[in-house]
């Protein structure tokens, strides 16, 4: 969902004298680490607020933070601060569902009509692979809702969203292509509907079952389903989002919104060390057999780069990725990890949106892979 960090880049230069960085190095004093902090505080000079990163492999973990945990403060990121992860979640919730397929209580081919009668109006054509691998053309609901930097958006931050009311309001709209498994557009409506049918196979909400399947056996502590409670539990940076005010476009403090608005594509909360233990726990096989994992990393259509709530990405040394980034907004979130499991990065912001930190971020994850 970083994507959508794109059309928010709006925010005057002016918001920089106030976030300058502040670095905070931690970690096996390897040379090249020292690089990897340059690149944390170039992101925060030149579009976030606040970052945080930790790296794992052969030689220990690093942890690197730069720019302040709030605007107007001189305070550090907390290294082990916890952050909305927005489409991260795909992946747990992806993971969930292939455990449910694993133990025959769901196939991949089921149609969505079938699980959820009425919810989607060509429902008997769409299938539970269309829908996590983002082939399904149901219409993406956040498109369809007021986003920043309209002030109808602030006004919503603390409504309750329920999943049933954003599908209803996304699948009013035609399909984004026909026939279903045609072609590709992320959807995060897709997710809505995952969530929708976990509880149906299951008898639980989609948070419980991501909590007692994948969160308490892997020793998450700072990994949370928030469902609707709006507040960032334990250390954290604060995060922003630019709003049209009378007197004119600034950055808005969003750390406190209702997560409901992200849903089952988007609401959960972790740290930089808990998402590098889910990657490398995920792509070990400790979460799924194998051939699971197998259709989790086969694109949807030929030429894409994401599979079944997972994506890939190569760096210049040739070394393939798998993780997933996440937009929530105020947040961004990036967790990779090599397919060997031999290093797991992660990083996080809070942007500020005087720039577009999606290429500075790509070369960093790629000097902290291969250097």
């Amino acid at each position: 969902m970083k994507r959508v960090h794109r059309v928010l880049v709006t925010v005057t230069t002016a918001v920089a004298v106030l976030a300058a960085p502040t670095a905070a190095l931690a970690g096996s004093g390897k040379p090249d680490r020292n690089g990897l902090q340059r690149g944390l505080d170039a992101i925060t000079a030149e579009s976030a607020v606040g970052a945080l990163m930790e790296v794992r492999d052969e030689d220990g973990v690093w942890r690197g933070t730069s720019g302040v945990s709030e605007l107007g403060t001189t305070r550090e990121v907390p290294a082990h601060g916890r952050f909305r992860m927005g489409s991260i979640t795909k992946t747990f919730l992806a993971t969930v569902t292939l455990q449910l397929v694993a133990e025959g209580r769901l196939r991949l081919a089921d149609k969505v009509g079938t699980w959820l009668p009425g919810a989607v109006p060509n429902g008997h054509r769409i299938t539970v692979r269309q829908l996590l691998n983002h082939t399904s053309g149901v219409p993406d609901y956040r498109r369809l809702l007021p986003m920043p930097p309209t002030r109808e958006f602030l006004d919503n931050r603390l409504r309750t969203w329920p999943a049933a009311e954003l599908v209803r309001r996304a699948v009013a709209n035609p399909p984004m292509f026909e026939p279903p498994g045609s072609d590709y557009a992320y959807s995060n409506t897709g997710y809505l509907l995952l969530g929708q049918i976990i509880e149906k196979a299951t008898g639980r909400p989609y948070g419980k079952e991501i909590e007692r399947r994948i969160i308490r056996p892997l020793r998450l502590h700072g990994t949370s389903v928030p469902g609707t409670s709006p507040r960032v539990r334990g250390p954290h940076p604060h995060g922003y989002v630019p709003i049209e005010l009378t007197t004119g476009r600034r950055l808005v403090d969003l750390t406190v919104m209702n997560p409901s608005l992200l849903g089952a594509g988007g609401e959960m909360i972790s740290t930089t060390s808990d998402l590098n233990r889910f990657m490398a726990a995920l792509l070990d096989g400790r979460l799924l057999p194998r051939h699971l994992l197998d259709e989790m990393r086969t694109p949807g259509v030929k030429g894409k780069q994401y599979g079944l709530g997972l994506r890939w990405q190569d760096t210049s040394c040739g070394v393939r990725l798998y993780g997933n980034d996440g937009d929530a907004l105020a947040y961004q979130a990036w967790s990779f990890t090599t397919e060997d499991r031999r290093r797991q990065v992660t990083l996080a912001l809070t942007p500020d949106f005087r720039g577009d930190p999606d290429d500075a971020v790509d070369a960093l994850l790629d000097k902290a892979f291969c250097d």
